[in-house]
C-alpha cells in the first residue's frame, strides 16, 4: 500500500511509465472477450455490413447498406473498420477494434490533457476515473461511430487547450491538431464535428475575454487543413451522387436535430438519469466537481476549469436539445467530466481529512448494496412475480416480468459480490477518510465489473439481439441460387452470409436507398413474399416467431424450420437437409 500512494504522489514518473501502465492496465478491460459475442442488432451489424462491402466492391466513395445507398453517416469510422477487417478478417473482434481503439485512446488522451493542464497525479486519476466508468467501457466494446466521434473530438478540444496554455515550440503543432481532428471528427459524423468545437470555444473566449487567442491560432493555415481533410470525400460523394447533399445535411442533420422524423425522441432531461448511470460508479463525486469547479472558475489558472465546464455543458445542453436523442450521444462530455472529477480526488489528497468528503460517499455504499441485492433478485424476477405484483412493486404486465432476464443466476451471483464488496469498500473508506482508499476501491471494483461483469450481461444481451447462430445457419442452408429473404430488416444477416437480403415489409433505415434505383425485386410486400415462396427457387426466411404463427398456415408448401433463437426463426421452403438443395434455374445478383 506505501509503494500504491508513492505512486499516486506528486513525484514525477517518467510519462511513458504511466502510458505503459495505462496502456497494460486498460488494455486488458477494453480487449478482453472483444470478439467472444456476436454483433447485436441494429448498430454493431450495420457498421460491420457497410465496409465489408466496401471491401467487396472496392467503392469507398459511396456507402452501402445491403447493397443499396446509405448516406446517414460519413466515412471515417466505415475506412478504419473496413482495414481492421482487411488485417484480421471478417469476425467480431475487426468489427469492433475501431470502437475499442478509440475508446482506449481516449482515456490515454485524458490522462496527457490531465498532466498538461494541472499535473500528472491530476492526469491519472482523471484517466482511471475515464478508464473505469462503466458506460464508457461499456460502449467503447461496441461497435459505434460516437466512440469514433468522441475521440477524434476530445483530440481536437484537448489539443486547442494545452496550445492555449503551452508556453513552448509545441503551441502551432497544438493548434493545427486542433484543426486536424475537427476534419476527422466532420468525417466520423457530420457537421457537428465542427459545430461543437466552435460553441465550445466560442463560450470559452466569451466567458473568459480571451478573444485575442484568435490571433494565435494558425487561422488560415489550420482552415486550409481542415478543409483539405475534409472536402474531398464530400466533393466525391456528391459528384456521383447528387442527391446525396440534401439528404445528409437537410434530412439527417437539420430535421434529425429539428424534429421527430427519426422516432428517437425523448424528453429535455433525458441524458440526465443517462449520465448518472453511465458515469457510475464516479457520477455522485462528477456533481461535486462540477459545482466545485464552478465555484473556483475565478481562481488562478480557473479559465482551464472554465473551458472544461463549457466543454461538458455545452454538448450536454446541446443533444438535450435536439429532438434525437441515444444514449451513446452524451459520450464527448465524459473526457472533461473525468478530469474535473479527477483534478477534485487529487486535491482532496492534499486538503484536511475533515474536509474531505460529503454525504456522496454514503449514498453511494448505500445504493451498492441495493445494487447487490436486486443483482441476486433480477434472474429469479419470474419466479417472484406473485410476491412483487402483490407488495405493489411491480406492475402485472411490466417487461420486467414478461421478458427473459438478460442475467443468469450465476451471472447475478458474480455482479452482486463485486459490487458488494465496492459497497464495503466505499464505507470503510468513509469511516477511515482515507481518500487513496475510497479511489482505489472504486477503481479496482469497477474494473472487474466491468471486464467481468460486462461479460455476464453480454450472454443474455446476445440471446436477445444476435442472429448470428441463425445467420450462419442460412450461409449453410442456401445455396448459391437461392433466395435470403428478412422480415424487416436484419443488420448483420449479409455480413454473416456474405448475401444480399430480400427485405419484406419495413425497409427502416434503408428507406432512402431502396427508393434509389430499380430495386423492386429487394424491397417487397407480404403478398410478394408469398408468391416467392410458392416459386421454383430455395428460400431462406428469417422472421419473428409471431410472424411465423400468423404466416404458418398459408405456406404453402409447408416451412421447415432450420433453426430458432429467442423470438427469432429460421425457416426454408424445401424439405432438407444441409447440403441438398435441388438445382434450380432462377439465380439472384448482387
Amino acid at each position: 500500500m506505501k509503494d500504491f500512494k508513492a505512486y499516486f504522489s506528486p513525484h514525477d514518473y517518467p510519462a511513458w511509465r504511466d502510458m505503459l501502465i495505462l496502456l497494460v492496465l486498460f488494455g486488458g478491460a477494453f480487449f478482453l472477450f472483444l470478439g467472444h459475442a456476436g454483433l447485436i442488432e441494429p448498430d454493431e451489424g450495420r457498421y460491420s455490413e457497410i465496409p465489408r462491402e466496401m471491401l467487396e466492391k472496392g467503392d469507398f466513395i459511396t456507402p452501402t447498406l445491403n447493397y443499396v445507398n446509405y448516406f446517414e453517416k460519413p466515412p471515417l469510422h466505415y475506412w478504419l473498420n473496413a482495414l481492421s477487417f482487411k488485417l484480421f478478417g471478417l469476425n467480431e473482434f475487426a468489427a469492433r477494434l475501431t470502437g475499442t481503439l478509440a475508446g482506449l485512446l481516449t482515456v490515454l488522451l485524458v490522462y496527457h490533457t490531465g498532466c498538461k493542464l494541472f499535473g500528472r497525479r491530476e492526469g491519472l486519476f482523471s484517466a482511471f476515473i475515464l478508464g473505469t466508468s462503466i458506460g464508457f467501457l461499456a460502449q467503447s466494446r461496441i461497435n459505434l461511430t460516437d466512440m469514433t466521434l468522441t475521440f477524434c473530438l476530445s483530440a481536437a478540444l484537448c489539443s486547442f487547450i494545452i496550445a492555449v496554455n503551452d508556453r513552448g515550440r509545441h503551441k502551432g503543432s497544438y493548434y493545427y491538431s486542433f484543426f486536424l481532428f475537427s476534419a476527422l471528427a466532420v468525417l466520423t459524423k457530420g457537421l457537428i464535428g465542427i459545430v461543437l468545437p466552435a460553441g465550445i470555444i466560442a463560450i470559452y473566449l466569451a466567458t473568459t475575454r480571451r478573444w485575442h487567442l484568435l490571433k494565435e491560432m494558425r487561422l488560415t493555415g489550420g482552415i486550409g487543413l481542415f478543409l483539405t481533410v475534409s472536402v474531398p470525400w464530400f466533393a466525391l460523394v456528391s459528384s456521383r451522387n447528387p442527391e446525396f447533399a440534401r439528404f445528409f445535411f437537410i434530412h439527417e442533420h437539420l430535421e434529425r436535430f429539428l424534429t421527430k422524423i427519426h422516432g428517437h425522441y425523448h424528453p429535455f432531461w433525458f441524458f440526465i438519469p443517462v449520465l448518472l448511470a453511465t458515469m457510475f460508479p464516479w457520477s455522485l463525486y462528477v456533481l461535486r466537481a462540477v459545482a466545485r469547479a464552478w465555484g473556483e472558475r475565478r481562481h488562478p489558472g480557473g479559465d482551464r476549469l472554465v473551458f472544461l465546464l463549457a466543454w461538458a455543458s455545452f454538448i450536454f445542453l446541446f443533444f438535450s436539445g435536439s429532438h434525437s436523442k441515444l444514449i451513446p450521444y452524451i459520450l464527448p462530455a465524459f473526457p472533461p467530466l473525468a478530469i474535473l472529477t479527477g483534478k477534485m480526488f487529487s486535491d482532496a489528497m492534499d486538503l484536511e481529512q475533515r474536509r474531505l468528503f460529503g454525504p456522496e460517499n454514503a449514498i453511494l455504499a448505500v445504493f451498492l448494496i441495493l445494487m447487490a441485492e436486486a443483482a441476486i433478485i433480477y434472474p429469479h424476477v419470474q419466479e417472484l412475480a406473485p410476491l412483487l405484483t402483490g407488495a405493489g412493486l411491480v406492475h402485472p404486465g411490466s417487461s420486467l416480468l414478461t421478458k427473459q432476464p438478460i442475467l443468469s443466476p450465476v451471472g447475478g451471483t458474480i455482479v452482486a459480490g463485486m459490487t458488494a464488496v465496492m459497497g464495503v469498500v466505499t464505507w470503510l473508506a468513509d469511516r477511515k477518510r482515507d481518500v487513496l482508499m475510497l479511489f482505489a476501491g472504486l477503481c479496482l471494483g469497477s474494473y472487474f465489473l466491468a471486464t467481468i461483469g460486462l461479460q455476464v450481461f453480454m450472454e443474455g444481451i446476445e440471446l436477445k439481439k444476435s442472429s448470428k447462430e441463425l445467420a450462419a445457419k442460412a450461409r449453410r442452408f442456401a445455396p448459391p441460387d437461392g433466395c435470403l429473404v428478412s422480415f424487416g430488416y436484419e443488420q448483420s444477416l449479409p455480413f454473416y452470409t456474405g448475401k444480399r437480403v430480400v427485405v419484406v415489409g419495413d425497409r427502416g433505415e434503408l428507406e432512402f436507398g431502396s427508393r434509389q434505383g430499380n430495386q423492386f425485386a429487394w424491397f417487397i410486400e407480404e403478398s410478394d413474399f408469398m408468391r416467392l415462396w410458392q416459386g421454383g427457387q430455395p428460400v431462406v426466411v428469417l422472421l419473428k416467431r409471431a410472424d411465423y404463427d400468423r404466416l404458418a398456415p398459408r405456406l404453402v408448401p409447408t416451412a421447415s424450420v432450420l433453426g430458432s433463437k429467442g423470438k427469432k426463426m429460421l425457416i426454408c421452403n424445401r424439405a432438407t437437409t444441409e447440403g441438398s438443395w435441388p438445382q434450380t434455374t432462377k439465380r439472384l445478383k448482387n
